[in-house]
């Protein structure tokens, strides 16, 4: 059962997320420089300017690179860096190809411990430590996914009760409160720095 999902803030793009495992990572992937809303609601529109009503890692790997990147730019643009993330998502489709068959859920799906996912995880283009963190506790939070110590493995991401991520957004309410202790994090590097 597709678990409900309120990260897009927008019904048929949050439909998407919860049902397909390959939108849920393009999101994640396209969650920087763009409010995450925008990010995660960027998988459904790639998918409805492919003419789907789903990604398809092998599609999108073996797109034209330059026709994937004007579908990207077409306004309004799926991400403010449209070429550069184009190229991403291909990268990490090519990636699931080669390396899961093009299935996005096998990435998580028999990991035993969350250490272990936590390194699949970082594996996938695009996808460093703090980007993976958060996605493995998005996983834990949200869709239910939780082998032994994805917590741990999540870092302060994966904390009970939290808004430090998009793992911890449920709704415009919690939207607010991860915008906040953003907002909070960033004055206090500012004040660390003068």
């Amino acid at each position: 059962m597709a678990p409900t999902v309120h990260l897009a803030q927008q019904d048929d793009a949050d439909a998407l997320l919860g049902r397909s495992p390959l939108a849920a990572l393009t999101g994640m992937l396209l969650d920087q420089q763009v409010p995450m809303e925008k990010a995660f609601s960027g998988p459904w529109v790639i998918a409805q300017r492919m003419g789907a009503d789903d990604l398809d890692a092998h599609a999108i790997a073996a797109a034209d690179p330059e026709a994937f990147a004007a579908l990207f730019a077409e306004k309004p643009a799926v991400h403010r860096y449209p070429g550069s993330m184009a190229k991403r998502v291909q990268q990490l489709c090519a990636h699931l190809v080669e390396h899961y068959d093009g299935d996005a859920e096998a990435v998580w799906r028999d990991a035993p411990t969350g250490k272990d996912l936590l390194t699949r995880l970082k594996a996938l283009p695009g996808f460093g430590v703090q980007k993976a963190q958060i996605f493995l506790a998005l996983l834990g939070k949200q869709y239910g996914v939780r082998p032994a110590g994805w917590r741990e493995a999540a870092g302060a991401y994966g904390e009970e009760g939290c808004h430090r991520s998009v793992a911890d957004i449920t709704g415009p309410e919690s939207l607010l409160k991860v915008r906040a202790t953003k907002q909070e994090a960033k004055r206090a590097a500012k004040a660390a720095k003068s």
